[in-house]
């Protein structure tokens, strides 16, 4: 037994680990019993209660909470938008978020409003029977007691417990692969592999995330519990078969990225959010390959192979870059380089950075 539990009765700890069980059962079952009532579905009135509750929040932190894939809370949102009960609208800050809040017509609250009231009225007769104090250590008791179950829906969301942490997907078929993380991470590794027997293969550090794979793309996305995963506990190291070409995306940000993907057919790579530090060893290219790093660096490093030509365009402000055999200082605002032997018709590397930098080097060799 652990010290803080010495002294305390275990018979009176399990049946307070019982009760609370039955709270949470209970409360499933009233969300159902509520949702016959006024002909809707359980999930319809669960995330209309998350919403009233918590206020305005993203699709994925919903369909999070909710335990739910994204493609079937889609599905509810399209329910519940074309009842006139929610409305969606796009983040201003990010225009990939999509942000879900209650209709501004309060009357689509009145069918189920008297359900819930009932209740707390209930609620608040049994809250008469306690004092000041005794409340607010009830009030903390049930604080504590929501976050364990957050915490617990991300942890039965992760990997499957005695995979150690692994995943990969069979080649198969596939003429080609889009490795796509989703949201932000600490540290991604991502390299070549010439495993002819896998599409990719990955190992997580920390929390792991939600991993899936349909038509050779390979989406990686860390669950988002209004606060519950701290992003900058992730680290993942992907690689990916050389068999055939791929195309990476980087979504949210990123504390350090380092690809090394020599022999990889690159088709193109893409970075969004803000950065510490990004390091590319790139393949020799069978085509013109889009390099894309948005969103502020402190450092970016990009090595090519020596004998390939690359063109440079920066849309933001850099305090120090090194281009080839070119350094320049404090520049930036729509500036554009080229290396000597650059042939638009043959295959390069055409790389924007948008954003400020504090150091990019750009070489070949």
């Amino acid at each position: 037994m652990s010290r803080d539990l010495q002294g305390k009765s275990p018979e009176t700890l399990a049946r307070l680990t019982r009760e609370l069980r039955q709270c949470y059962g209970l409360g499933a079952s009233f969300f159902r019993a509520a949702a016959t009532r006024i002909e809707m579905t359980d999930t319809d009135i669960q995330v209309l209660d998350l919403l009233e509750n918590g206020g305005e929040a993203s699709a994925g932190q919903l369909a999070d909470l909710m335990g739910l894939t994204t493609g079937t809370f889609t599905g509810i949102l399209n329910r519940l938008e074309k009842a006139g009960l929610i409305q969606r609208t796009r983040d201003p800050n990010d225009g990939r978020r999509v942000l879900v809040q209650l209709a501004s017509d309060t009357d689509s609250r009145h069918n189920r409003g008297p359900l819930f009231d009932a209740l707390g009225k209930a609620w608040e007769d049994l809250a008469s029977h306690y004092d000041e104090e005794q409340l607010a250590f009830l009030l903390a008791f049930l604080q504590r007691s929501n976050e364990i179950a957050r915490q617990e829906i991300a942890r039965l969301r992760e990997a499957p417990e005695g995979e150690g942490g692994i995943f990969s997907a069979p080649l198969e078929a596939h003429a080609h692969g889009r490795l796509v993380f989703a949201s932000g991470i600490t540290r991604l590794f991502v390299r070549a592999d010439d495993n002819s027997a896998t599409l990719y293969q990955a190992r997580f550090e920390g929390p792991a995330p939600n991993v899936k794979t349909k038509d050779g793309v390979v989406t990686i996305r860390y669950p988002r519990y209004l606060g519950v995963v701290d992003w900058r506990q992730r680290a993942s190291e992907v690689s990916l078969n050389v068999a055939i070409p791929w195309q990476i995306v980087v979504q949210g940000g990123a504390a350090d990225i380092t690809a090394e993907l020599g022999g990889l057919d690159l088709v193109g790579l893409e970075v969004k959010g803000g950065l510490s530090s990004i390091h590319l060893e790139l393949p020799v290219p069978s085509r013109v390959v889009p390099i894309q790093i948005s969103g502020g660096a402190t450092v970016v490093t990009i090595r090519r192979p020596g004998g390939v030509a690359a063109r440079v365009h920066l849309k933001g402000w850099v305090s120090e870059l090194r281009f080839d055999d070119q350094t320049f200082s404090h520049v930036g605002n729509d500036v554009r380089l080229q290396s000597s032997d650059m042939d638009p018709t043959a295959p390069c590397y055409d790389i924007d950075v948008a954003g400020s930098a504090s150091n990019v080097t750009i070489t070949a060799g």
